[in-house]
Parts: structure tokens; C-alpha cells; sequence
């Protein structure tokens, strides 16, 4: 194969991303330079915090430039390796994946994968960024104790399954938020208490009420939007709010996020507000994911993925999974 069906960014989205905001090119097989690796893309990932970076807005990270290639995490066979600490034939993650069939990845950002240890493409989902965001967001921002309520948004999605699954483990008291009544039947499967379904209740701070009738304790919030502003009217006194996404605003995303402002409420409860981002957590990632993959091995922690199939199929399955259309970890298999 001489040539490369490469994805990039054709213009900046206005409001939800459409298909046509990317563009297919044919590139050439890139060659790996000093430091390097020419990975050949077995799965790629596709998350939410790819719609904040197709915006020329100033955000925590770099954004994506008009005719650059798309990138993301990704898992691969090394072909070529111009690094002593890998050779051909070794699997390996990285975060810095083109959107292609073959790719060159910097050899300081690769991890080595063990395939016989658990199915390859959980690194990028219950033992990759997902599962080390639900691990830090919930027990270090959140710190819930035994018996108390965590309501958990995107609850059927990559972070919060794992999310809901630790609270189980923890002696926590979980509750789901979903987008449809089969995604909260597979979270009360895995370990969530009971689920609100926010397309169809009526009135999301009711049933919120309704599902958690001692109040919250620690709302995960994976979404912002409208669900917010209801867990933050059902917050416990000292409740706590980890802010790990915001993909409600996914179709709005350059205008200003405004809504009710809850300040009396914030102030009388003492709640504590929390932006969470994965990299503050770094020097703790290798404990981390020791842990969940003790609790994948045993059994105890499941993950659900939904999968694409091919490299035509990238924009679509970021669309979807941005719409809420996925149900469990979206992935794409090459």
C-alpha cells in the first residue's frame, strides 16, 4: 500500500459537527523520523473531548487546524521503529493516532500492550482514558463515602459505566442518568441502584428528587445542560460536583453557556464545584490502572463498546457518540 486515506478537519463546525466538515485525502505512507514509530491503526477512538478542539476558541489544549489530519487515541502493530524501545511486531496505545491506516506515533507517548492480558482495545476504554477519568474524577474529586448518593450522568457511556461500576465495588449508592430506557437497564445490570431516563421524564429535577430521596451527595457530571442545573437542586448539604464533561453543549459549543444560576443555592448547600481534567493526575496513572485492571481480570468491572467498523466510518461515529447515540464506549476497528 503506497497510499494513505487520511482524515482532517475541512472547516470549524458550526454548532453539532456534520460529516462534510472533514474531508478523505490520499497521503502518502508517512516515514517515521528519529524518536519514531510507523504503527499500522488497529482501533482508533473517538471522545468527547474532540468537539472542544474543532474550535478556533482558546481551550486546555491545542486545537485542530483547517486541512490537519484528525488525531486521537489509537491502537496499533508497529511496522517500523526508529526507537531502541520498540520493534516491529509489538502493540502498542497512544494518544497521538492519526486518523488513517498508517501512522506515525512518537515512540515517548506509546504504551506496550500485553494482548493476552485483557482484548487490546480496552486501553483506549475501561483500562485507557475513560476508565483512569471515571477512577480519579470519582474517588479523588468526588470522594464519596460508603452509603452515600452519586448520580452519574452519560451513565451507559465510557465513563460513567466504569464510574458506576467503582461505586458498586465501593460501597457507594449509585444512580444513572441515560438518554433511553435499555441504557439504564444495562446500568442497573452492572451495579447502578436505579436510572432516570432525561429524554422522557417530564421534570429532571423530580425525578431526581424521586430517585434520590436522601438527596445527592456527589453528582459526576459527564454531560452539563439541563441535568445539571436539576442534580445541583437535589445537592446535599457539602455536596460535591465533579465537572468531567460537557457534551450536552456539543451542538452550541462557541456560544455562551448560559442557564439558571443556582449562587443562593451553591452558597446555603457550601457545595463544592470541581473542573476535572485527567492529565493533573498523571504521576498516579500506573496505580491506577493496576487497580482497574485487578477488577477487570476478576470480573468485576465489565465494559460495553460500541463499534464502528473502518476508517470511512470516523466521522460518523464521533457525530453519534456527541449526539448521545452510542451505548457503551465508541470505538472504531480498522
Amino acid at each position: 500500500m503506497s497510499t494513505n486515506l487520511t482524515w482532517v478537519l475541512k472547516r470549524f463546525p458550526a454548532g453539532m459537527p456534520q460529516n462534510d466538515d472533514f474531508e478523505m485525502v490520499d497521503r502518502a505512507i508517512p516515514v517515521p523520523g528519529p524518536g519514531e514509530l510507523l504503527v499500522r491503526t488497529l482501533w482508533l477512538s473517538v471522545d468527547p473531548y474532540m468537539r472542544a478542539r474543532l474550535s478556533p476558541a482558546k481551550n486546555y489544549a491545542a486545537g485542530q487546524k483547517i486541512g490537519e489530519m484528525m488525531m486521537g487515541g489509537g491502537v496499533g502493530e508497529v511496522i517500523a521503529s526508529e526507537s531502541s524501545d520498540f520493534r516491529p511486531g509489538d502493540i502498542v496505545m497512544a494518544d497521538d493516532f492519526g486518523w488513517q491506516p498508517m501512522t506515525t506515533i512518537k515512540a515517548k507517548t506509546a504504551m506496550r500492550l500485553d494482548p493476552a492480558a485483557a482484548p487490546m482495545q480496552t486501553s483506549l476504554g475501561c483500562l485507557g482514558m475513560p476508565g483512569l477519568s471515571a477512577y480519579f474524577a470519582l474517588l479523588r474529586v468526588g470522594r464519596p463515602k460508603p452509603g452515600e448518593t452519586v448520580l452519574i450522568s452519560a451513565a451507559s457511556g465510557a465513563v460513567g459505566q466504569i464510574a458506576g461500576q467503582i461505586c458498586k465495588i465501593k460501597g457507594f449508592d449509585a444512580v444513572a442518568v441515560a438518554g433511553s430506557d435499555e441504557k439504564l437497564a444495562w446500568c442497573q445490570e452492572i451495579g447502578y441502584r436505579t436510572g432516570i431516563n432525561h429524554r422522557t421524564a417530564p421534570d429532571l429535577t423530580t425525578a431526581i428528587a424521586r430517585a434520590c430521596p436522601s438527596g445527592v451527595d456527589v453528582f459526576m457530571d459527564n454531560t452539563a445542560g439541563p441535568i445539571h442545573d436539576a442534580a445541583l437542586l437535589n445537592l446535599n448539604t457539602f455536596g460535591r460536583i465533579a465537572v468531567v464533561g460537557t457534551v450536552a453543549l456539543a451542538d452550541r459549543f462557541d456560544q455562551p453557556d448560559i442557564g439558571p444560576r443556582f449562587l443562593r443555592r451553591i452558597l446555603v448547600t457550601r457545595a463544592r464545584i470541581e473542573g476535572f481534567l485527567l492529565d493533573d493526575f498523571e504521576a498516579d496513572y500506573a496505580e491506577a490502572r493496576q487497580q482497574l485492571t485487578e477488577w477487570y481480570r476478576a470480573g468485576v468491572l465489565q465494559a460495553r463498546e460500541d463499534v464502528a467498523h473502518g476508517i470511512e466510518a470516523l466521522p460518523h461515529a464521533l457525530i453519534r457518540m456527541l449526539k448521545g447515540e452510542n451505548f457503551g464506549k465508541q470505538l472504531v476497528k480498522l
